[in-house]
């Protein structure tokens, strides 16, 4: 398994960036916790860099000095057990940054790139097997990465953010490879679509999110009837195939020739990798959004392993706030990360703001989840 830290993306028009900069940090960072800024812009040799600043300080010194080819990096203390216990970081780049660089306007790290997910949780003392454990420490870490992807997207009522991703792969991959997913519209075909013009055109995911749906669609109708791509079956050949990415970016034959891709035409498949069709995306992005949510909403229902283990595995979770006497459990064993794997469950959430949210655990990807709602709704047998 990967050990990364889950990466959280967001995109935004660039007259909203700085507002949604500002929303986000104010959300992620600990209640009264201070800052370390570093901002740095592209044909200059200004740099600006301070430590222990407060967020309304931090907010004031962007506005002032932000520009089009601005980066900025924020350091901070976060209210999250885990995914923050090295501390969290923001960074947000302006408009003509991002067009030298495959990021995103805005992003979320976890300060470090390995050992972030627990070993070990203090779990109530009482009678519990692996699953029960599995599922404790599923829950904490899924609300936990849940919690941070709206706190970047979605922290209050106004939508700058148009579409966020988190994932624990080591580069962005297609959103459907994604672990979780925001659309602020609500428009949750957008998944499928960029994953096509990723997959299928090279397309890097953090230059093609510009795009509108309209534009997307089309770019996905332009392509040969019965065309095809493959979509990683799990965490670990989504990395596969990241690293299959780098090395056609830096071949004569497969490199891309236009610098927002990261290969030229379609990803090369791989044993086991499930399929996804032009004409079943086309079809999705045809269904009204609201019966494409409501077919995510069912596929989204727990498996039976799930169900039996959830009860259980709540009545520790409260007996620990209660102060029940606790014991120290690992719960990074073959056995327990098996059962993450197979069973976390998927959430689809409509958010106080409109936006829709798709998640599931960091060791699980979307595409299970579409690929039964597209069953569903008869796009595929």
């Amino acid at each position: 398994m990967n050990e990364s830290g889950p990466d959280f993306y967001a995109w935004c028009d660039e007259a909203d960036r700085l507002d949604a900069f500002a929303e986000a940090l104010s959300a992620l960072v600990y209640p009264g916790g201070v800052c370390s800024l570093s901002l740095s812009t592209l044909g200059t040799s200004e740099r600006l860099w301070r430590d222990g600043v407060l967020v309304e300080d931090v907010i004031e010194m962007i506005r002032a000095a932000f520009k089009s080819g601005s980066q900025v990096d924020v350091d901070f203390g976060a209210r999250w057990r885990w995914l923050s216990r090295t501390g969290l970081n923001l960074e947000c780049y302006g408009e003509a940054r991002a067009r030298w660089y495959p990021y995103s306007p805005l992003r979320v790290g976890t300060g470090e790139r390995k050992d972030v997910f627990p070993d070990c949780l203090e779990i109530a003392v009482g009678l519990r097997s692996v699953e029960v454990e599995a599922a404790i420490a599923s829950m904490e870490l899924q609300q936990e990465m849940e919690e941070i992807l709206v706190g970047l997207c979605a922290p209050g009522a106004h939508a700058h953010v148009t579409t966020g991703m988190c994932t624990a792969a080591w580069a962005q991959p297609a959103p459907i490879e994604a672990c979780a997913t925001y659309h602020a519209d609500a428009r949750v075909a957008r998944d499928l679509a960029l994953s096509w013009v990723h997959l299928h055109d090279g397309d890097i995911v953090g230059r093609a999110s510009g795009l509108s749906l309209d534009a997307l669609a089309a770019r996905v109708d332009a392509a040969p009837r019965g065309a095809c791509v493959g979509v990683a079956s799990d965490v670990e050949r989504v990395d596969q195939h990241l690293s299959l990415d780098r090395a056609a970016s830096r071949s004569r034959d497969e490199r891309p020739t236009h610098v927002g891709a990261v290969r030229r035409g379609p990803r090369a498949r791989l044993p086991d990798d499930a399929e996804l069709t032009r004409e079943q995306v086309l079809a999705a992005l045809a269904t009204p959004p609201a019966t494409l949510i409501e077919a995510l909403e069912v596929s989204a229902v727990s498996d039976d392993e799930w169900r039996a283990v959830e009860p259980r595995a709540l009545e520790f979770i409260d007996a620990v706030k209660q102060g029940a006497p606790t014991s120290a459990v690992n719960v990074r064993t073959g056995r327990h990360v098996r059962f993450i794997e197979r069973h976390s469950p998927y959430h689809v959430q409509v958010l106080p703001n409109g936006g829709v949210m798709l998640a599931t655990h960091p060791y699980r990807t979307l595409w299970p989840l579409w690929a039964d709602a597209l069953v569903l709704l008869g796009i595929t047998s």
